[in-house]
């Protein structure tokens, strides 16, 4: 009974200190001053990705000490970084390594969790336990959409967004929709203006696109491509050749998004939230990403938990990534917007919109025309400190 005692207090004085001791190595390990060590449990397809984002990311404040799993070493025994031994020596690893954090990574299925040696022998002691996909997600910014768990979601109290976050983006959306409608009107009119005297056909590019709750919406844009009656692919590095000498200005200083204005009155965007896609591509889109999860195979329709707030005029995808031009780029800039999906609030709204100036003068954005980048890989998405064929946003 006393030693019951003694661990109820233990933990009740871990439970104040800890979030402290977090806060404390995040801000002193940005500035470099602390390396934070890391013990991995479990060494699964989520673990890989952690330990490469620790050693590539910049600003990374912790490094991987090692990893406890049940896995037999290699041949050679190097494994970088090193497999210290089994799950069952957890206790005696935590002694050696001495680590600040333990990112627990152990499947659902494998049901090996040693909840008592990290309640014991770590929680006790300060050590940071964190699960996998949370720590993927301080990370990066993304959410960890293959290793994610029907459970993890509908328990994680984060999906839908609060009433209160979406009554306070839609007055504020509803308040810079009439204050730049109103401001850019001379604006509006010297471009419709160009428009027609470059090329013939409209001045408005219209098409349906995906709004909440995955209903349908007629997007507004300048149009900046000569209009074409053939079939022509969607993505809008294919469509180089049809932008007009107009269309490339509008699109560089993004003036051709201006009309969107008329549809965050209309109630069909917001100021900030996730790019509306077109219509066309729901189908495709919705069934891809159902069949992403490869920890339990479960069926997610992670694109419904994407439509749960309005699309917006600027979202974290669009501040966090490149333009995306194949469908392997769509499926990361997913990760992004349901990370502001789950951690929506007035503040991220607010870093989105300083992140989007910064970007946008800095002339950070691409066009989404340009052509693809020379070795075919993905360009790696900015730092983040705690971030028939698809076509998302621009094809016209």
């Amino acid at each position: 009974m006393q030693h019951a005692h003694k661990l109820m207090y233990q933990l009740a004085a871990n439970a104040v200190t800890s979030p402290l001791l977090h806060a404390l190595s995040t801000v002193v390990g940005a500035r470099g001053l602390f390396r934070e060590r890391i013990l991995m449990l479990g060494r699964t397809p989520l673990a890989e990705r952690i330990i490469r984002e620790t050693e590539t990311r910049a600003g990374a404040s912790g490094a991987v000490v090692g990893v406890v799993d049940d896995l037999p070493s290699p041949a050679d025994g190097a494994t970088d970084p090193p497999l210290l031994g089994p799950i069952g020596r957890l206790t005696e690893i935590v002694d050696d390594v001495r680590p600040h954090r333990i990112v627990v990574a152990l499947t659902e299925r494998r049901g090996s969790t040693p909840i008592q040696a990290l309640l014991e022998s770590c929680l006790v002691r300060g050590i940071v336990i964190e699960e996998a996909a949370q720590c993927y997600e301080r990370l990066t910014g993304q959410l960890a959409i293959e290793s994610l768990t029907p459970t993890s979601i509908v328990f994680s109290g984060k999906f839908p967004p609060s009433f209160v976050h979406q009554a306070i983006a839609r007055a504020v959306s509803l308040l810079a929709a009439v204050v730049g409608l109103v401001c850019s009107l001379p604006l509006l009119a010297l471009i419709a203006i160009a428009i027609k005297l470059e090329s013939d056909g409209p001045v408005l590019f219209v098409q349906p696109r995906v709004g909440a709750n995955g209903r349908p919406f007629k997007l507004l844009k300048f149009r900046t491509m000569h209009v074409t009656m053939v079939p022509h692919s969607e993505w809008a590095a294919d469509n180089q050749a049809r932008v007009t000498r107009i269309g490339k200005w509008l699109r560089t200083l993004r003036l051709d998004e201006l009309p969107q204005f008329i549809n965050m009155l209309r109630g069909e965007m917001n100021l900030v939230g996730p790019r509306p896609h077109p219509v066309s591509n729901l189908e495709l889109f919705t069934l891809v990403t159902r069949n992403l999860n490869e920890t339990t195979g479960t069926s997610v329709s992670y694109y419904h938990l994407r439509s749960m707030v309005r699309p917006g005029l600027t979202g974290w995808a669009q501040v966090r990534y490149r333009y995306a031009n194949n469908l392997e780029e769509e499926i990361e800039k997913l990760r992004y917007d349901l990370y502001y999906v789950k951690h929506v609030s007035v503040w991220l709204d607010l870093r989105i919109l300083a992140d989007t100036c910064r970007v946008l003068f800095s002339g950070g954005l691409s066009d989404g025309v340009e052509a693809a980048h020379p070795s075919g890989e993905t360009v790696r998405a900015r730092p983040f400190r705690a971030p028939r064929k698809l076509n998302p946003t621009r094809a016209a």
